[in-house]
Formats: structure tokens, C-alpha cells, sequence
């Protein structure tokens, strides 16, 4: 693992909670392996392309790492017919990612429709950024893609695989497909891999609260939480997540750092 650069941003409007001021520890790394990349996650870090970050707010802890155990999660009544139903009407394909003009598209497409309806700030992805932060060369990094029976992309959902564990990234989807909660479906897609291929943990990120774009993830139960944020070779100290379920789909475990 080679560190380019390190740094804690200066404080800056959160991009979760409209009160807050939010910073993060960044790191620019290259030659990250999969056995690195989990030391990583299960310390709170998150990756976009080769910028890893984690919270470092003085004054806020609501960005919560959320992760899922595998072999004792069991999927509730809804959950498990939104999995039926998106099996029957698409196809899901798993590879490397891609930054192709139907992918930058489709995310153009979903952000559009988050900014009209939950006020994100215009964010345009062109060729070249979407592959910087969504497909850049990593050997854990991974892409599942959901088409529908006319061939067309209805959704992209990038995760990393570790060792011991899937780590969910990012996922958009066609807001024409909204009503079918594909990012319900694509988060139980991800657990089932992880049993198939006996993976103790799926990390879903951040959980935060007060923030309808995070807070879904406590719907999938059980799950672990950890709110510290502990150095290497210190052991991180998840603990069982509360009872409570929050609405909502889809997967957007961070923001990409500011450049």
C-alpha cells in the first residue's frame, strides 16, 4: 500500500444533516489489496476510486458504520417479496466496473431526480470523473447491474470483495423503476452473495439517523454498529445495533471527498 497524501478537511456544510458542519480524514492510496482494504472497512473507512475517508466531525458521532452478519440475518416479509419481485423482471450481472455512457446516463438521470426531490446539489459526472471514483482499477472492486427484458440498464450498484466481506459502495438506479425498491433488492443480493460465498460481513457504510438517504439501513436486521473511530492495530469495537427500523432504499454509503 503506497499513501500519496493524507488530511483531515476543514470543516464544511454536511451533506447529510443541513445543521451541521461535517469534515473528513482522507486518504489517497494506490496498491491497496483486498486483505488491506478490510483492515480498512472494519476500522470505518470507506473508498471511492483511490480516496479512502472516514468522519473526523469534532462535534458530531451521527455517521454510524453499519455492517450486516451474514448468518444470522433474516430477511423480513417485505424485504423478501421486493426480492422476488425485482428476480422475475430483471437480470442481474456481476463484473468489473465500467464507465460506459449508458452507466454515466443512468447516474445522471437518478441525481437529476434526487435533486428535484431531496434538494442534493447539482453534481455532473462526466466520463472521466465517473471512472476516477466508480470504476478505478482495484482488485476487490465489483459491479452488479440490473437489466430489464428490453436490455435496457435499470441499475448500478459497485461493492468491494475482501476476504471476509462484501462492502456495498454506491448504487443509482432509473427513477422510472422507483416504486420496485431496486435498492432493496440489490442489498439482499449482496447478503445472499456473501452467504454463498461464506462472507461473515456486508458493510452497508454510513448509517446516519436523521438523514433519509442513509438511515434505511437500519431495516436489515440484525446488524452491527460502530461509532469509534479507531487507529490501526486497535480492535474495533462493533456491538449489536438497536432494534428500531427506519424507510427507505438504496445505497449511498458516502460522498466522495472534495477535490
Amino acid at each position: 500500500m503506497r499513501v500519496l497524501e493524507r488530511f483531515v478537511e476543514k470543516p464544511r456544510e454536511c451533506s447529510y444533516l443541513a445543521d451541521r458542519q461535517a469534515s473528513l480524514e482522507v486518504a489517497l492510496l494506490l496498491d491497496v489489496d483486498e486483505a488491506e482494504l478490510e483492515e480498512l472497512l472494519v476500522r470505518g473507512w470507506r473508498r471511492f476510486g483511490p480516496c479512502y475517508f472516514r468522519p473526523a466531525c469534532a462535534s458530531c458521532t451521527e455517521c454510524v458504520s453499519l455492517r450486516v452478519p451474514v448468518a444470522t440475518f433474516r430477511p423480513s416479509k417485505t424485504q423478501r417479496r421486493v426480492a422476488r419481485a425485482v428476480a422475475k423482471r430483471f437480470r442481474r450481472q456481476v463484473g468489473v466496473p465500467v464507465a460506459s455512457a449508458d452507466r454515466i446516463a443512468l447516474h445522471r438521470k437518478w441525481h437529476a431526480q434526487r435533486e428535484r426531490t431531496r434538494g442534493w446539489k447539482e453534481n455532473p459526472v462526466d466520463a472521466e470523473r465517473y471512472a476516477f471514483d466508480f470504476a478505478f482499477p482495484h482488485p476487490a472492486a465489483r459491479e452488479a447491474t440490473y437489466w430489464d427484458e428490453d436490455g435496457r440498464l435499470a441499475a448500478v450498484g459497485l461493492f468491494d470483495r475482501t476476504p471476509h466481506a462484501l462492502s456495498a459502495a454506491y448504487f443509482f438506479y432509473d427513477p422510472d423503476f422507483s416504486h420496485l425498491s431496486l435498492g432493496v433488492a440489490n442489498v439482499l443480493d449482496l447478503i445472499e452473495d456473501a452467504r454463498r460465498l461464506r462472507l461473515p460481513h456486508v458493510y452497508l457504510g454510513y448509517r446516519v439517523a436523521g438523514c433519509a438517504s442513509l438511515a434505511y439501513k437500519s431495516q436489515y436486521r440484525p446488524h452491527e454498529l460502530m461509532r469509534a473511530r479507531p487507529a490501526p492495530g486497535e480492535c474495533p469495537p462493533w456491538i449489536p445495533g438497536e432494534a428500531g427500523s427506519s424507510a427507505g432504499e438504496g445505497v449511498d454509503a458516502g460522498v466522495p471527498p472534495r477535490r
